[in-house]
């Protein structure tokens, strides 16, 4: 779906477009938006509303198949009360847009609604709202299907109406919208992979891909420099399976050579049976999406190098299976991790943690700004959190309460929402251990604060948040599928921190 930009200052320029479509936004007790009004010279949106046949709540739509101006057809949208559009109802005016869109028969439309009118956001942001709908409503995954999904051709070329003075700033934002679009897209389809194509060296070349088309920098360390590093920690995670592991460094070099970088860690188990701590059988399948914290930093840079932002940004993705076997790390095995730190395991199901710990003693040598790591950590903050916001961990202090509201307001501004968890020393005793300096489970009281805790041992040398993805990764059920969150939420928190 390709999209532009078009400005329009004239009384008539709306309805002098011509196009297959002309979207157009109705509020409720059939009041018309000024966009509407600019169509209405021969009475055909007025005319409709008469019928009743729309209300005018937020996401109902009304297409008429009949010429104003010089579109073909008119697709009326509800926009709820005119007294002021809430963000939330704009959501479902984009997402009602995007649904009928993409099954009609018109290649090309133009989407002229008041979005420098929504409250408390600006153009910007309905704009980015619009674009990330719109792609969300084309995006497929039957990619391994011999025979495709049943599909209408639908809108192609989308244009969107702004004010004249909106004009410059808004195609900035188209373009960021669209790389941000891109980012989401090749998370998702990491995520819906099988675990046999999405394997380690699956995503290290997908790295390297990104790395060629986009001049980044990369780096794939395998086993034997892993043994070297004293990655302990990591390597116990990959002895039972027979995918090699490896350590992907991936560097977005676009601030001044001066400036320290924020690193983003990606957790990337491609595939989790819990070793021999082994899940139920039931929904296993899913766990191949315990790479999405992996996909999640590829598809934000992915993002970042389409708009090459000028900003430091190093991504870390330490990737392997857990698997069974005669091979296996065992509850009750010590190992040491890179950090130097022992570790009983005492559940091979926390693997997530025992990877990422040596991730982030890695870090340390790029003496970041900030790091930021990502990981289908915890079915406890699911149960916390269901499935509407992402967990975050930090610590209790100004330079982490700081990054702390970066990432909040970050989640905030691109509808990918996180919320702040706490994270105390009390805590910590519950990974206490007889016979290493930390277990790496801590019971099931506060699942979710205690395996962060566990990752806050390794990350006092710089400033750290850990974002849980587990609940928002990916959905279940008939619409089973990665996310491709906190891809926004991500892109949006670097594109202010490049500011």
């Amino acid at each position: 779906m390709d999209f532009s930009i078009k400005a329009f200052n004239t009384k008539n320029a709306i309805a002098e477009h011509k196009t297959g479509c002309v979207v157009v936004g109705v509020y409720e007790n059939s009041k018309l938006s000024a966009q509407a009004k600019l169509l209405d010279s021969k009475g055909v949106v007025s005319t409709a509303l008469k019928t009743g046949d729309i209300t005018g709540k937020p996401g109902s739509t009304l297409l008429l198949h009949a010429a104003a101006g010089q579109a073909k057809r008119v697709l009326l949208v509800g926009l709820g009360p005119e007294a002021g559009m809430s963000d939330r109802n704009f959501i479902s005016v984009a997402q009602a847009v995007a649904r009928v869109l993409s099954s009609l028969g018109a290649a090309d439309a133009l989407v002229a609604l008041p979005i420098d009118l929504i409250q408390g956001r600006d153009a910007q942001w309905g704009i980015r709202s619009l674009v990330l709908a719109l792609r969300e409503s084309v995006y497929r995954s039957d990619g391994l299907k011999s025979k495709k999904d049943d599909a209408t051709n639908g809108v192609k070329r989308v244009v969107i109406g702004v004010d004249g003075s909106l004009q410059s700033q808004a195609r900035t934002t188209l373009l960021q919208s669209v790389a941000m679009a891109n980012g989401l897209d090749l998370s998702k389809t990491l995520g819906n992979l099988p675990p046999n194509i999405c394997t380690p060296t699956y995503l290290a070349n997908t790295a390297k891909q990104l790395a060629k088309e986009y001049k980044l920098n990369v780096e794939v360390l395998d086993r034997k420099q892993l043994e070297a590093l004293k990655m302990g920690s990591f390597l116990s995670v990959t002895q039972g399976s027979e995918q090699p592991p490896k350590f992907i460094v991936l560097k977005h070099m676009g601030g001044k050579a001066k400036d320290a970088p924020v690193v983003l860690v990606g957790k990337g188990i491609t595939f989790d049976t819990g070793g021999i701590s082994l899940k139920p059988g039931s929904g296993m399948d899913e766990m191949k999406y315990d790479m999405c914290g992996a996909g999640s930093v590829l598809g934000t840079f992915r993002a970042i190098a389409e708009m090459q932002l000028k900003l430091n940004v190093i991504g870390v993705i330490p990737t392997c299976e857990n698997m069974p076997s005669g091979r296996a790390t065992r509850p009750g095995d010590i190992v040491t991790s890179m950090s130097g730190q022992t570790i009983e395991i005492l559940n091979t199901d926390a693997e997530g943690r025992l990877i990422l710990c040596d991730a982030l003693t890695y870090v340390e040598r790029f003496k970041p700004a900030a790091v930021v790591d990502i990981a289908t950590l915890t079915g406890a903050c699911v149960t916390a959190l269901g499935h509407h916001n992402t967990g975050l961990f930090t610590r209790h202090d100004q330079a982490h309460d700081a990054l702390a509201n970066e990432l909040i307001t970050a989640g905030k501004a691109s509808n990918d929402t996180a919320w702040r968890m706490p994270i105390e020393d009390a805590y910590q005793e519950q990974l206490k251990s007889n016979f290493a300096d930390i277990a790496n489970i801590g019971g099931p009281p506060g699942g979710s604060i205690t395996a962060a805790c566990f990752l806050e041992r390794f990350t006092r040398k710089y400033t750290w948040a850990h974002l849980d993805i587990a609940g928002t990764a990916w959905k279940s059920g008939a619409a089973k599928g990665a996310t491709g969150r906190p891809v926004p939420l991500l892109t949006t928190f670097l594109i202010e921190r490049a500011k």
